[in-house]
């Protein structure tokens, strides 16, 4: 087989439009497995291929590329960048983008690889190369490579304090897209280390994206507000945006925004932020210390715009999955207890895509781990779900049975949620057919409906106050319901779909 594919090579060099060879050469290497042509290969063979490149006839280029991407991969990292250096970085600067993604791959690969990747630190031509690459079109794999490199002092000192700085901004005046391009590089930098983050602090990338939060265009807030929450994900970029002061800046904007008529456009990039920062430090803290966000998400989830209600349901979903959440959106009382029937009106008759978020809130809202359900936390969870409606088991199984399978599985969510706690158990044991509801597996045909339906039954199944609550037999066949797992289909069952075929 080495035999035919060094062959197939020497009958290309020969052939003045080798279309027809270089795809016998394709189909040649698809049979070959890549550990066979790792045996095989020696360094020059592919000069013949890469010379190819050089040409305006498109589908040669791709054949080209497709044999260099099956034979380079059978190579290591150290073999590709000692015997193809110059030949990939010809491709970070060919016309086609196949060829400069292929060189971006390989070079992403030699970047990974400890013992090679001084062979790119050392070379200026190809960083300056990778960094323009950023600048063009679906560019995101440079924008990767570019991110390893960082992973290492020397990688943070030839991008940060050489000249390829002033590189990486003159390509980021190309364009506001490409200028976002390298925000995102900065942030995906600043977020692994407090090192990182100094380097692109002192480089002034980080307080020129700051900057952008408060410019004029309103689309370019929108984004900014997207890479900063993206920087608090961190805990030292968390401190580092609480000492630059840029918590207060963005409390004052949600607070500006109500007397700016494109607010629309960024607020909910500013309720998004403070709903994760909540969540990595504390929502009593941010709630406490920002009422203004509160404020907003309440007013947010009364508002008609459906986008609005949106980010409130997703950031009230997720203030209360966690217990000292639940217990903030507790004291609030009159103001939240209004929110939740909010909530379960458009659970019930909304759009599609607010029902699910409304179903997917209040399955959040309900949901206690086994350790956290102590008297005070059961309480509030029940008194919440008896808030939804005059008859909520009725009203979620409503849901549960509509031909949406979104809907049908946010309403099962629900039902997952309150399955682990001991009230919820006797709702549900005493709700004439809830049982056989749970226990049916015809309802919910799809895969997603049957692993949603796999869960409560193990929610309810793993609960330690379940036996006794539900009784040994429903006990018995939840239990052979989980050892039968979720795609099980009983043989009475399938032969009579048999006969019905």
């Amino acid at each position: 087989m080495a035999a035919s594919i060094e062959s197939l090579l020497e009958e290309i060099s020969g052939v003045e439009d080798p279309i027809e060879e270089l795809q016998s050469l394709k189909t040649a290497l698809l049979s070959i497995p890549v550990s066979a042509l790792r045996d095989s290969l020696s360094g020059q063979r592919l000069d013949v291929i890469f010379s190819l490149l050089n040409t305006n006839e498109r589908k040669q280029v791709e054949l080209c590329v497709d044999i260099l991407e099956r034979f380079l991969i059978a190579l290591s990292p150290v073999q590709v960048v000692q015997n193809y250096r110059v030949e990939l970085q010809g491709g970070l600067t060919h016309p086609n983008e196949s060829v400069k993604i292929l060189a971006l791959t390989q070079i992403g690969r030699v970047v990974d690889h400890p013992d090679a990747v001084a062979e790119v630190l050392n070379n200026n031509d190809i960083l300056r190369s990778m960094i323009h690459c950023i600048g063009e079109e679906k560019m995101a794999v440079a924008k990767q490579s570019l991110s390893k490199l960082s992973h290492s002092k020397p990688g943070l000192d030839k991008l940060f304090q050489t000249d390829l700085l002033k590189v990486m901004k003159d390509v980021m005046a190309t364009s506001d897209i490409v200028r976002y391009r390298f925000y995102e590089l900065v942030v995906e930098i600043s977020s692994v280390s407090p090192i990182s983050l100094g380097y692109c602090a002192n480089s002034s990338f980080i307080s020129q994206l700051l900057g952008e939060l408060t410019g004029d265009d309103v689309l370019i807030r929108a984004t900014a507000i997207e890479m900063v929450t993206t920087l608090a994900h961190s805990q030292h970029g968390r401190q580092y945006l609480a000492q630059q002061g840029i918590m207060d800046k963005i409390s004052n904007m949600i607070r500006g925004a109500d007397t700016d008529p494109f607010s629309s456009l960024y607020l909910p990039g500013l309720v998004k932020f403070f709903g994760n920062l909540a969540i990595m430090d504390s929502p009593q803290q941010v709630c406490e210390t920002y009422p203004v966000f509160q404020n907003k998400v309440f007013e947010m989830a009364l508002d008609p715009d459906p986008v609005m209600i949106g980010v409130a349901l997703d950031t009230l979903g997720l203030l209360g999955s966690t217990v000292e959440g639940k217990q903030v959106l507790q004291k609030i009382g009159e103001k939240f207890k209004s929110v939740l029937l909010r909530m379960s009106q458009l659970a019930s008759s909304g759009a599609t895509e607010l029902r699910v978020r409304s179903l997917d809130a209040i399955s959040q809202l309900l949901t206690l781990q086994p350790e956290q359900q102590t008297e005070d936390l059961l309480a509030l969870t029940e008194s919440w779900f008896h808030l939804l409606s005059n008859q909520p088991m009725d009203m979620i199984r409503n849901i549960s049975t509509q031909p949406f399978p979104e809907l049908h599985c946010g309403a099962l969510r629900i039902f997952t949620a309150i399955a682990a706690q001991p009230w919820g158990q006797k709702l549900m044991i005493s709700t004439p057919g809830f049982m056989e509801f749970i226990l049916d597996r015809s309802t919910g045909q799809t895969k997603e409906a049957k692993d949603a339906k796999f869960e409560l039954v193990g929610s309810l199944a793993s609960s330690s106050t379940a036996a006794e609550i539900l009784g040994s037999q429903h006990y018995i066949r939840l239990k052979t319901y989980l050892r039968e797992g979720p795609y099980y289909v009983s043989a009475v069952a399938a032969v009579s779909t048999e006969g019905a075929d």
